[in-house]
């Protein structure tokens, strides 16, 4: 089994939220907290979750684009988080960022060379200015598109040729880490699968890790090697994805996958429903945090917040019930998310 590229543990991030109208006191937002895991090289970990549970936070975190309130990052055996202005530069070489929307994470007033440029010039990539057109239109060809167009405008390409654009500039220094955030949910269906097929051959061919963050477990499907549930910004169950695709264990983990399309028209399914909303992560249920929506929580959920326990081969879930034998909300009938 290949080491760990990046080895995250105890990382949290607590943002104060300042009253309205200057009245009252500052709350604090726990958007990511006390999260751990490991990604090893050549893996895709994909980070699901509904919008607002911290992922985006996390892979900011991660890259150090935020700094941490507490834990620490660890890169090629690197702790990013005690690492000076200086060589934190150097390192973000080997990591870099696909953003998720392609209309406005490109410069509408530099051109598509410039933009694919920007971390060839970065760290002095290219020798002279025919050098450097030279790897840009690699870079295009790499990422399915044609030479002729890097002096065009991002303005002038659909959502898909425009991620594509953004996806050559996050390969352009040569990376070994790439932070994807939603890289495919601002594009059409029929879109989705083509940039998703070019993120696996681009992986394949340079030997990329990724970290790809969605919010619909159907997307990472065929991308994942394993899988992290995220829930007010924890971690409630990881582990391979077939593991976590064909036993999950937490409550959630099993709503959101009955939610997602499956593949074979002819597979029994029936579809979870969740009471309630989200609470706020300015206001975290006491115990476990998903003890408003659960239909099984009980008086412990409410009261002791769940530790990750191992379920099965690299894969925990933060459930007190989870266990060789889970409960699946399928197969739960008449009970109440407040029983």
């Amino acid at each position: 089994m290949s080491e760990a590229l990046l080895s995250v543990t105890g990382l949290g991030k607590v943002f104060s939220a300042k009253a309205g109208l200057g009245l009252g006191r500052a709350s604090e937002v726990r958007a990511v907290d006390d999260v751990s895991f490991d990604i090893r090289r050549g893996e895709t970990l994909a980070l699901v979750g509904e919008s607002g549970c911290g992922k985006s936070t996390l892979g900011r975190l991660i890259l150090q684009l935020i700094q941490p309130s507490s834990g620490q990052v660890l890169f090629e055996g690197v702790s990013l988080t005690e690492l000076g202005a200086h060589p934190l530069r150097e390192m973000r070489r080997r990591m870099q960022m696909v953003f998720q929307d392609p209309f406005g994470s490109l410069s509408p007033r530099r051109s598509v060379a410039d933009i694919i440029a920007e971390p060839i010039d970065a760290f002095g990539l290219a020798t002279s200015r025919p050098a450097r057109r030279e790897l840009v239109a690699e870079l295009l060809k790499q990422v399915g598109l044609s030479a002729a167009i890097m002096d065009r405008y991002p303005r002038q390409f659909s959502g898909g040729q425009r991620q594509r654009i953004g996806i050559a500039r996050a390969i352009a220094a040569g990376p070994s880490f790439i932070v994807a955030d939603e890289p495919v949910s601002a594009l059409d269906v029929s879109v989705q699968a083509q940039v998703i097929n070019l993120l696996q051959d681009l992986q394949e061919s340079r030997g990329l890790t990724y970290l790809f963050i969605a919010h619909d477990l159907a997307v990472v499907r065929h991308i994942a090697t394993s899988v992290a549930v995220m829930y007010l910004g924890r971690i409630v169950e990881i582990g391979p994805k077939h593991e976590v695709y064909a036993r999950p264990h937490h409550p959630y983990t099993q709503a959101l996958l009955s939610a997602a399309p499956n593949p074979d028209p002819d597979a029994p399914r029936r579809q979870i429903v969740l009471r309630g909303d989200v609470p706020s992560p300015s206001n975290v249920p006491r115990g476990c945090a998903f003890n408003s929506r659960c239909p099984i929580a009980t008086a412990r959920c409410r009261e002791e917040r769940p530790e990750l326990r191992t379920v099965g081969a690299g894969h925990v879930a933060a459930c007190h019930y989870a266990g060789p034998n889970p409960i699946h909300l399928g197969e739960v009938s008449g009970m109440s998310a407040q029983a």
